[in-house]
């Protein structure tokens, strides 16, 4: 009797306007086919987008369980995505950008009266006698109507989100840096006037003439400008004095883009340094190249000189001789130029006694390399496979002996074949020298009788050592 009731009851209600519970209409095939065919047209942009209840297009990518609204809440809502947004209600309400703290303490009236509700101890209106913090008195301001202080200063209660809690220049007043502004351009514009001043003074009694007042300022503007100006690599702060590293100067090429071998220099990212050069694998000497590493800047000039001279230094005092670098140096480089000449003259003195001795003056005054290897100046311009373009190939070099001199009916020369340690002629494949050629009937012939010809040549060769 109660489910027919309340069945009764769900239908009136639904008579009377309000949602109920029955269930959607099953759709038709047709229905069913028509609704996949236009997802499949929003899917692929051909047709437009399904628009919720707020005119907002909704992502037809969009599965259907988050869009539509469960038939069970009000099947006559329109497929939204309200729901996934935040809601309004939800929202936590955060203090604005402009609302701070209030400073200092705001000057009202001077209160002479006693205030109904007011405290009986001090008289101020924001707290109670119980909450007073002052001296308690022994006639309380209610009945005397004297001294009665002034009101506390209640600051208003700010509720900052994640942002708010953590910014630095939270409630900073613009005003306060324009008051800073304002002050120091009055400090300069003291100062202009007092250097204008103290310059009339000068052109006045004669100690500076009128050419040059204006050098003083024109020199005064480039100073000016000077210190403003940042040198390629790095930043110099004029008025704290130091200098900051800088990033490279973008028209450079990297270190690291120099080489792209994995193998070749190694760069370090933190230091940006690259200690080695990075073109060592490639041929190329250091001038030839625009960058040859760090320890290639670090070992110029006289970084060398300097390094020999502490080396000289450090073997001088283990033999004895009081010599410092950094205590005496002029009396270390006098000593190491002597030494260097006494050196030099040594050597000069035992290469003349030697070549006294032995002779050989002849052959240390040969021709340059160049002429040795018979290099010349005509040009030669070659193909990628190796052929000539333009000029004359280069003579092969050719030894004192006979070359390509064929004998006894051969097609190649001795030595052209070789077979178990023994040399022969390629043609016939006869491994004893000087033999005439049976062409293909001696390779047919040796391919047979491998042993007896190995031994053979081994005869021959040994004939060959004794005579």
């Amino acid at each position: 009797m109660t489910e027919e009731a309340t069945v009764a009851a769900t239908a009136n209600v639904g008579a009377e306007g309000i949602v109920g519970l029955d269930e959607p209409k099953k759709m038709t095939r047709e229905d069913w086919r028509k609704k996949k065919e236009l997802e499949e047209q929003r899917k692929l942009g051909n047709a437009p987008a399904e628009v919720d209840e707020e005119g907002k297009d909704i992502n037809p990518h969009i599965p259907q369980y988050i869009s539509s609204v469960p038939w069970y809440i009000d099947p006559s809502k329109r497929p939204t995505l309200k729901h996934q947004r935040p809601q309004d209600e939800t929202e936590d309400l955060y203090s604005s950008i402009g609302e701070w703290y209030k400073r200092g303490v705001q000057e009202n009236a001077v209160v002479t009266k006693f205030r109904k509700g007011a405290c009986e101890n001090c008289g101020a209106m924001t707290h109670k006698k119980k909450d007073c913090l002052e001296r308690p008195r022994k006639v309380g301001a209610k009945f005397t109507g004297t001294g009665i202080a002034p009101d506390e200063h209640s600051q208003v209660n700010l509720s900052l989100d994640y942002d708010g809690k953590r910014d630095r220049w939270n409630g900073y007043d613009p005003e306060e840096h324009q008051r800073i502004v304002e002050e120091y351009a009055k400090v300069d514009l003291a100062k202009r006037t007092l250097k204008a001043q103290k310059l009339q003074d000068e052109l006045a009694s004669g100690k500076l003439d009128q050419t040059e007042r204006e050098h003083d300022s024109e020199d005064e503007d480039e100073d000016k400008y000077a210190d403003d100006i940042d040198m390629p690599g790095q930043n110099f702060d004029s008025k704290r004095r130091i200098t900051v590293r800088n990033l490279r100067i973008r028209e450079d090429t990297a270190k690291y883009l120099r080489n792209l071998d994995p193998n070749s220099a190694y760069y370090d990212p933190k230091t940006r340094a690259m200690r080695e050069s990075p073109y060592a694998n490639t041929g190329m000497n250091a001038d030839e190249v625009g960058y040859a590493g760090d320890n290639f800047a670090r070992y110029s000039g006289d970084t060398i000189t300097m390094a020999q001279t502490q080396l000289f230094a450090w073997e001088a005092y283990e033999r004895g001789s009081e010599v410092h670098l950094q205590a005496d140096p002029t009396k270390l480089e006098l000593l190491h130029r002597s030494f260097k000449v006494k050196k030099e003259d040594f050597k000069e003195q035992q290469r003349e006694s030697i070549l006294e001795k032995y002779g050989g003056q002849k052959h240390l005054d040969a021709p340059p390399r160049e002429l040795l290897l018979a290099q010349t100046e005509d040009y030669v311009e070659y193909s990628r496979h190796g052929a000539v373009l333009k000029g004359l190939e280069k003579a092969i070099a050719r030894s004192k002996y006979e070359e390509d001199v064929l004998i006894n009916n051969h097609t190649c020369i001795w030595g052209s074949y070789w077979k178990d340690g023994c040399w022969g002629y390629k043609c016939c494949h006869s491994m004893v020298k000087q033999s005439y050629c049976t062409g293909e009937a001696g390779i047919g012939v040796v391919s047979t009788c491998t042993g007896t010809i190995q031994r053979l040549c081994w005869d021959t060769w040994y004939i060959c050592l004794l005579l």
